[in-house]
This record gives structure tokens, C-alpha cells and sequence, in this order.
């Protein structure tokens, strides 16, 4: 009686024990969501710059253009300024995008097409968000890469996307305007 007993319950015992550690184990790797920071009124986005790595001016350019139209589509800033804007000096509430290359291997374009292992072409760069006091609000390095198919141009539009990305991650959107 007791052997049969045991028997019958064993299974039920064991799936009860490996039901509650995959309850406890998913309860405790699910990763907490970083608080956002109010996204800032405005940002002005300073030139890229290539203190260590020479990186080419058409890449430097590529890169500066292409992080403005990513920035604007995020939504997060009301107003965008760009290197130079002598109207960002008035404005409220301003931050700064500073950008610094710190990697970039040219690729080839006929090599990614030739085989899938070489040609890669990667810009790597260290990105800061800081106040007019020179406190940092966000930091961190990226890389845009175009790995199979694509011009090398195609990095800095990958790099543009990453510095959007990182921006979301760190900030929210202003709350609309209520009526």
C-alpha cells in the first residue's frame, strides 16, 4: 500500500517542485526596466568629432546628417539645434550631443559581396549627453557596421539608428500638451 502510494505521488511532488522553481527562476531573471529620464526641451547636436581615429570628412558628414534626421524621428525634443545654431544659446532646458570616434575599419564593398566573412566596414564611437553645467546625463559607445551587403556608407546610417536607440533608452517623451 505505501510502495503504491508512493508511487502516485512521486510524479505529482516532483512536478509540483519543478513548476515552482521555474515560477521563482523567471520571477527573478526578468530584467527591471531603467527609469527614464524627462526627455530635456532641446539638444544640439555638435559635429562629430575624430580625436584619436582619422576618420574620412564624407564619414564624418554622413554620420552628423544622419543622427539629425534620426533624433527628430524619436520625437523626444521639441526643438533640435545643430553645431553652430546661435538660437540654441536662448533656448531652455538645452543639452548636448557629443559625439567622438574612437574606431573605424573601412570594409570593402566588392569583398562583403565576394564572401560573407570579410569586407566589413565598422564605426565605433563614444556618445555623451550633457547639460550646460557639463554634467553628463547619458553616455555610451556604439558601433554602426554594414557586415554583408551595402556601401560602407551604410555604417554611418546603422551608427545614426544606434544613436537614436540609445537616446530612447535613456529618455522619455514629453507628456502632449493638454488643451
Amino acid at each position: 500500500m505505501t510502495l503504491r502510494l508512493t508511487l502516485r505521488t512521486t510524479p505529482i511532488v516532483l512536478l509540483l517542485a519543478l513548476s515552482t522553481g521555474a515560477v521563482v527562476r523567471a520571477q527573478s531573471t526578468a530584467p527591471a526596466k531603467p527609469v527614464l529620464k524627462p526627455a530635456p526641451h532641446a539638444i544640439q547636436v555638435l559635429r562629430i568629432e575624430s580625436s584619436e581615429i582619422k576618420l574620412p570628412p564624407a564619414f564624418q558628414m554622413a554620420i552628423y546628417e544622419h543622427a539629425l534626421d534620426e533624433i527628430k524621428k524619436t520625437g523626444l525634443f521639441q526643438e533640435i539645434y545643430r553645431d553652430g545654431d546661435k538660437r540654441a544659446s536662448g533656448a531652455s532646458h538645452l543639452v548636448t550631443l557629443r559625439t567622438d570616434v574612437t574606431g573605424f575599419k573601412k570594409g570593402s564593398a566588392m569583398a562583403r559581396q565576394v564572401t560573407t566573412v570579410a569586407g566589413k566596414t565598422s564605426i565605433k564611437v563614444h556618445v555623451e549627453v550633457v547639460k550646460a553645467d557639463g554634467s553628463v546625463l547619458a553616455q555610451k559607445d556604439l558601433e554602426g557596421k554594414v557586415r554583408f551587403f551595402g556601401e560602407n556608407m551604410r555604417a554611418t546610417f546603422d551608427l545614426s539608428k544606434s544613436i537614436a536607440k540609445a537616446l530612447r533608452e535613456n529618455f522619455e517623451k514629453p507628456a502632449p500638451a493638454k488643451s
